[in-house]
Order: C-alpha cells, then structure tokens, then sequence
C-alpha cells in the first residue's frame, strides 16, 4: 500500500511514517519548513519528502493519505485529497487500527514530560528484554528512531492531548485506549484548541474512560487539575508518585540524596528499594522516573531492575542536550514551550552549576505562547537564569511590551532583553559572554538554526 503523510516531518507524522515503512507500506509525504532531527531520521529511513503542499504531490493516487492536525482546509493538497475522494484518515485512528490494536499499551499523557517519560519507560522495558513497540514525540538517544513496531505484546507510546485532525477535533489519546497510563500533570496549555484548562480536564477524563479496571494509572500526588479530571470518574487502579515530603501516603516517593535530582532512594510503600545515580538532573525528571518505574512494574519490571536501567539512561535530544563545551562554555538545546518547563529546566542546572553564570535565550514559539496566554508567568519562569535574551523572531507586539514594563517597574535593566533576529541573538551573546558560562537555547522548533550558527561564532571567538 502507498501512504502519502500531510505533516510528515512533525515528530508524531513522522513516527507513524517509520511504523508505516517498517509494516511494509510505501511511504511519502509533504511538509513545510522541514528541520532536523525528524528530517534526518526519515531520510536515514528512505522516505521521500516533499517540500511544501502541493496537488501533484498526490500523483499517481496513493491507496491513503494520513492528514496532521496541522493541516486545515485551504491547504492546496487537502483540498485535492477531498476533491479525488482519495481515501485518508488521521494519525491516531489509523495508529489504533494498524498498531495499537490487541497491544497492551503503556502511554504516558501530560503538560510535560511525556517525551522523557516515555523514553525512560521505554529503556527500562527495552533493559529487561521485553523488545517494546513505542512511538515517542521526539529522537531517544538510546534508540536510533523515534518509533518501531516491536516484536512483544507490549508498546510505549507519547500520548499527547493535542487533536487529531481538521474532521476529528477529539485529543489524540483518546484513540489509543492504554491499559497502563501515566499522567504526569495537567496545566493550561493549547490555547489554540482549548478555550480553558476544564476543557484539558475533560479531554483527560475522556482518557481515563477507556482504562479497564484492572488497568493502571500513575499520578502525582499533588495536581489540583488531575484531582478534577479523575473525579468525573476514574474505574482502574491509581498508583501515586510525589518528590520529599510532598505527601506521606505516596505509593512512590524520592529521597533527594543531591539537590539537583542526580542521586535519589526510590522508596516504594515507605520501604527503600534503590538508589538512582544518573546522569539527568531537576526535580521534573525526578518525577518522571517515579512514573516510569511504577509503570513498568505493572507489567512485570521490579523495581531494582528499573532504577538499574534508569543509572544507564541517556536521554532524549533537545532535552537539555549539550551540544558543545568549548574552552568552559557549554551549550545546551532545550525543547522548552511552556513556563512551567522553562523553570523546572532551568532550576535543574541552577542546582547543578551552582553560582556559575547561566544565559538563557528563549524563543517563545508554541501557539500558546505566541498568543501570550502565559505572559504573566514567563519573565519569572527565568528567574534561576542570570541573563536571559527573548528571541523576538514572529514579532510579538506584547513580549516587547512585558519586557519594557518589567524594566520600568523594577528597574532592572539588565537581566532581560529582546532580540529581534538570530544574528542579533548570536551577536549579543557574544558581548556578553563570560568563561565558564552556560548558554541554554530553549524553542519547541527551530530557532532560526540559531544552534550551529551560535556553536561556530563561539568556537571563533574562543579560539582567537
């Protein structure tokens, strides 16, 4: 069968294109602004990509065109798609008929951390021998793609709350019906689909309904939006997760042995059970492994042999990923979109680097943010950064606007800033750079190719 994908080089689309291929199916696909490390991953894969949208593409007919939710009408290659009466479906509807069906499905669902949660479930099950399908938003430093069919029963899956398609405005997840399921939070965001975060809460009751009751659901003990979203019903088994002394009736708490989440005893119903010592810091992934630990005990993982696998866990790229330590100056890429994760990120390698200076340059790039839903709570989610530089690229009238206010009403002329271009960006960082310094690129895209432009002008400057 040939597939042709709306939306391939988006990190969901093309991880169904990988399962695609690897079913056998000739597969193709069309997209806009294409950029690594999906783009690469699916050339690796010998994928044919297609810049832009356009009708030809759709020649000869394929037997199925899978349309992203980022496709809408107007766009000339879905048009052509209706007009043939060419035969197409969403991403998640043909996941859940193709793949996921008769599969025990382990997702991880969440405002954050659902890419890392998911690699972490992932390499645990993968260290035990059990050979998982999974499909993960982004590119596991463990795995060499984002998604495989896997020769178990099992498969890991990112389950994420965004809608489907243009036709079917129902979330994602609500195809993918997990018997085992994480929901590592809630918080206001999609601002582009969701009117309020009781929107989001209903979305994720509609996700907790097709849990069977003897299912599993992991969640953390304090989250006021997943307290209301389950009290509409909740028909599994509930495992809590909490960090300290959050709570003292946690099935599963942390010990912090460091402060900056590198070294924790994983306690299971009061009793200690082993100590992680790994190379991921912030309380946030502290969190997520608690999930991923109780997840993966639901279908058969003790626990020591999952914290044994978490001390070898790599990763996953643009989640804090050091791209380059040059003369003390380390550069990291951060898939940063929401305040919440630009704190908890940020504060993970304050604690970590101690007092040694942190820049930050942030490109407020997802739907929400763009619209300036989180406005108020975006200059404060910096605060563990000495220096931050907002990336001004889409020309959004109000950051310009907070940042000027913020320097009025405080006086602090110093520690934000706003650029308006990549080589502006570049330029000032490199006025101001100091040594040992951390530089932390945070955008849920591209950036500009801000991130090898900036290693090069860096590594010239230091070598001079």
């Amino acid at each position: 069968m040939h597939i042709h994908i709306l939306g391939i080089c988006g990190t969901f689309m093309g991880s169904l294109a990988v399962l695609a291929r690897e079913l056998g199916h000739t597969v193709t696909g069309s997209d806009q602004g294409v950029y690594p490390p999906m783009s690469t991953q699916l050339e690796a894969q010998g994928i044919s990509l297609m810049e832009g949208y356009d009708p030809a593409h759709l020649e000869p007919a394929p037997d199925l065109v899978l349309i992203g939710n980022a496709m809408s009408r107007g766009n000339p290659e879905v048009e052509a798609v209706l007009n043939r009466n060419i035969d197409y479906m969403s991403g998640p509807e043909w996941l859940a008929r193709e793949v996921l069906s008769k599969r025990w499905v382990l997702a991880v669902a969440g405002t954050h951390g659902k890419t890392t949660t998911t690699s972490m479930l992932l390499w645990i099950l993968e260290q035990a021998g059990f050979d998982p399908g999974y499909l993960v938003g982004g590119v596991p430093k463990d795995f060499p793609v984002s998604a495989r069919l896997g020769s178990s029963d099992f498969f890991v899956i990112e389950a994420d709350e965004y809608d489907s398609a243009f036709f079917d405005k129902r979330s994602k997840f609500v195809h993918y019906r997990p018997r085992t399921l994480i929901l590592n939070n809630l918080e206001f965001d999609h601002a582009d689909i969701f009117d309020n975060v009781e929107a989001i809460e209903r979305q994720f009751h509609h996700l907790v309904r097709t849990v069977p009751s003897q299912g599993l659901l992991v969640r953390p003990t304090l989250d006021e939006h997943l307290d209301k979203a389950l009290a509409m019903g909740c028909w599994s088994g509930v495992q809590t997760t909490a960090v300290g002394s959050e709570s003292d009736t946690a099935d599963w708490r942390a010990e912090l042995l460091s402060d900056d989440g590198s070294q924790f005893v994983v306690v299971h119903h009061e009793q200690p059970v082993a100590t992680v010592k790994w190379s991921q810091t912030g309380l946030h992934n502290v969190r997520n492994a608690l999930a991923a630990i109780a997840a993966a005990r639901h279908v058969g993982v003790t626990p020591d042999h999952a914290i044994a696998a978490l001390n070898r866990f790599s990763g996953v790229k643009r989640r804090m990923e050091l791209l380059a330590d040059i003369d003390g100056v380390r550069v990291y890429d951060d898939f940063a979109h929401h305040p919440t994760a630009i704190a908890t990120t940020l504060e993970g390698l304050r604690h970590q680097v101690g007092d040694e200076p942190i820049l930050a340059l942030i490109e407020p790039r997802s739907n929400t943010m763009q619209q300036g839903v989180h406005q108020q709570a975006l200059l404060p989610s910096a605060g563990a950064a000495d220096r931050v530089l907002w990336a001004n690229l889409n020309r959004l009238d109000w950051l310009e606007t907070l940042v000027s206010k913020h320097r009025a009403d405080s006086g602090d002329n110093e520690t934000h800033s706003v650029e308006n271009s990549v080589d502006d960006l570049i330029a000032r960082t490199l006025e101001e750079l100091t040594q040992p310094c951390h530089i932390v690129i945070m955008s849920n895209g591209g950036f500009g190719g801000i991130h090898p432009k900036l290693v090069a002008a860096l590594q010239h400057r230091l070598a001079h």
